[in-house]
């Protein structure tokens, strides 16, 4: 499996930007697509998971500003970030688990900044 992370960039407090995680490969055999970030100083930390296409999951801190979503037509998973705010600054990962086994995509910078 082999993912392409887009979409990240500098946006101001309240603003919106959308990722977009292109996977190719096996992909029929993934289980879990979802985004992580990392701001510097910080473990990385799950910001939203999507399980088989439906159940989502989502941190806290997120939860009523971002959706993810799956697109099967493109083989993509969209992370639509609305509100954004400056603690929403961080390199943000795409990553995916197929039979057990972790995909990371190359991670997008997201800088929420006036």
């Amino acid at each position: 499996v082999q993912l392409q992370a887009s979409g990240g960039g500098l946006v101001q407090p309240g603003g919106s930007l959308r990722l977009s995680c292109a996977a190719s490969g096996s992909i029929f055999s993934i289980n879990i697509m979802g985004w992580y970030r990392q701001a510097p100083g910080k473990q990385r930390e799950l910001v939203a998971v999507m399980v088989r296409g439906r159940n989502t999951n989502y941190a806290d801190s997120v939860k009523g500003r971002f959706t993810i979503s799956r697109d099967n037509a493109k083989n993509t998973v969209d992370l639509q970030m609305n509100s954004l705010k400056p603690e929403d600054t961080a390199v943000y990962y795409c990553y995916a688990e197929s039979r057990g086994s972790y995909y990371w995509g190359q991670g997008t910078q997201v800088t929420v900044s006036s």
